[in-house]
């Protein structure tokens, strides 16, 4: 488990930047009164989470290969870091949708109705539902997260030199 150290921080780390997040949304109105822009701010929150994966590959590095990790070892290393992510997703989505915002469903469900992007409420509710966004949330954190990795160890990982 010492081996994982690193990654099960960086996991933790991650989760409450995703919960302060979810918090700003609702501050600046993306779960109610600006809801019809949630849709594209939202996806702003690709930088941190970038930011936060590039910092947890380096920490791994520096503080566990001692400055020398190849491509492989870091990619492992993301691919765990994105396990635990995804394993604390239904958590962080339950914490999201009924404590931070129990009105971002509702909402959202009468928005998409409204702009027709959903039929009826039924198809929007269907959609629309913790249950639903607990797996969303986990498949994108671990499938983002791999992908992240696997282009951000092209720049971290040790050049042997020629």
């Amino acid at each position: 488990m010492k081996n994982l150290k690193i990654e099960v921080k960086w996991a933790i780390i991650f989760s409450i930047m995703g919960l302060l997040w979810m918090l700003l949304e609702k501050l600046f109105g993306l779960h109610g009164t600006h809801i019809d822009k949630h849709m594209y701010l939202t996806n702003l929150f690709a930088i941190p989470a970038i930011i936060v994966m590039v910092l947890a590959l380096k920490d791994k590095k520096k503080n566990y290969y001692s400055g020398q990790m190849n491509y492989k070892q870091g990619l492992i290393s993301g691919i765990l870091l994105s396990l635990f992510i995804a394993l604390l997703s239904p958590l962080t989505q339950w914490i999201t949708s009924t404590i931070i915002t129990p009105e971002f469903f509702p909402n959202v469900i009468a928005h998409s109705v409204k702009t027709g992007y959903h039929a009826s409420v039924e198809a929007a509710q269907a959609y629309f539902n913790l249950k639903n966004y607990m797996v969303q949330s986990t498949i994108a954190a671990l499938v983002m997260g791999i992908v992240t990795t696997a282009v951000a160890m092209l720049f971290i990982r040790t050049k042997k030199n020629v």
